[in-house]
């Protein structure tokens, strides 16, 4: 069947760098970092913070708690099972919602709980009344969600919707949907459901944010996200790698968001990991917004949109415009010595990076290199 894509207009991010982000190799955050990082995220706008299970330790309890005494903006969850244990201890801690999740797939159902499916609709209903009664906002989600009958999934979701529940999960847990197989899922679910509809996507074959994208286009009104996308295994959806795919789309649709505080948010969260943020890291990657090669310099000297579809000064930072190396060109020397406060004529100014480019096919160079021989021919500017 052929779908028009619904516009995407209103959705939530659920940040989860505090629940999944938990599940990153070497991920030990104190409750004071918990505190510092979601005070961060609710000054960017992301709507819900959603917290590890209070099952989990003492800590993940006492950092719920914590963080729901907090003057915040979003609306602090917690991710547990469909178990009424822990719908009762997460109400207790004092969230404004749950998470509720339990497998559908073969692999889930034989490996894991060992429910069938009649079990599980039981126990999710059961679990929905519960927390629906004490005013907390309610997801249901099948883990799994891709490897599971697609007409068991919607049987459970349908019936999760008729229970009550705000919104139904759809769950690439392995990482194995792409975004056709995930917008013809979520736009069927949209047909089936009347209830909001959340998608968590792992990134296991760096699928993560065209899924997470397309699942906002066939009528998905939550995305989990993660800072740098940290999680189990490869992670999930990047919260930051997402906001650029949405403002390449229409950056009306981030403007809601703080964007200037995208690059403090992910330095702080990569330092309390000891990670470098990968130099391939949209927006915030320490080559995003580098040019390097003559054709591409002299265009977005006279126009930066020639090449970038994602302006680095409303995320609050610069682009580079490198001159060390043997591509540059002559347009690219003048604007470098120009921001030195130094004026060429024409034939110094080919002379000059004639001479760069002899220096760097023998060896790298570096910046102070192409100064030095600035310095031989530069005159400098009128007053």
């Amino acid at each position: 069947m052929n779908r028009r894509s619904i516009p995407i207009r209103n959705f939530n991010f659920i940040d989860s760098t505090l629940r999944e982000g938990e599940q990153f190799r070497g991920t030990h955050f104190t409750i004071e970092d918990k505190r510092e990082i979601a005070s961060l995220l609710d000054r960017f706008g992301v709507e819900y913070m959603e917290l590890s299970t209070p099952v989990a330790s003492p800590q993940s309890a006492a950092a719920i708690r914590a963080l729901a005494d907090t003057p915040r903006r979003f609306k602090l969850l917690t991710h547990i099972r469909a178990n009424m244990d822990d719908a009762r201890l997460a109400v207790d801690c004092g969230v404004d919602g749950a998470d509720v999740y339990i497998g559908t797939s073969r692999h889930m159902r034989e490996y894991s709980h060992g429910k069938s499916l009649e079990q599980v609709i039981e126990i999710g209903a059961e679990v929905i009344r519960f927390l629906k009664e004490q005013g907390a906002e309610t997801r249901f989600s099948t883990e799994d969600t891709f490897r599971s009958n697609f007409a068991d999934v919607m049987t459970v979701y349908r019936a999760m919707d008729l229970a009550g529940v705000d919104r139904v999960g759809v769950a690439d847990t392995v990482g194995i949907a792409d975004p056709l197989r995930t917008y013809n899922l979520i736009s069927n679910l949209r047909d089936v459901v009347d209830c909001d509809i959340e998608f968590h996507g792992h990134n296991d074959s760096s699928c993560a944010v065209a899924n997470a994208f397309c699942a906002l286009q066939a009528g998905a009104t939550h995305i989990d996200t993660t800072v740098l996308g940290i999680g189990e295994r490869n992670g999930i959806t990047p919260m930051g790698a997402l906001v650029g795919r949405l403002y390449t789309c229409d950056k009306t649709l981030v403007e809601k968001y703080d964007l200037r505080l995208l690059p403090e948010i992910e330095r702080t969260v990569a330092e309390k990991l000891g990670i470098e943020i990968p130099y391939n890291t949209p927006i915030t990657g320490e080559v995003a917004f580098h040019h390097k090669a003559g054709v591409h310099t002299n265009a977005v000297l006279k126009n930066p949109t020639t090449y970038e579809a994602i302006a680095p000064e409303d995320f609050g930072l610069s682009r580079i415009i490198d001159v060390a190396h043997r591509l540059v060109g002559r347009n690219a020397i003048r604007d470098h010595a120009v921001s030195r406060g130094l004026d060429l004529p024409e034939d110094a100014l080919q002379l000059a990076t004639a001479q760069v480019k002899l220096m760097a096919d023998e060896r790298p160079i570096t910046v102070e290199d192409v100064d030095r021989i600035l310095e031989k021919m530069m005159l400098p500017m009128d007053d």
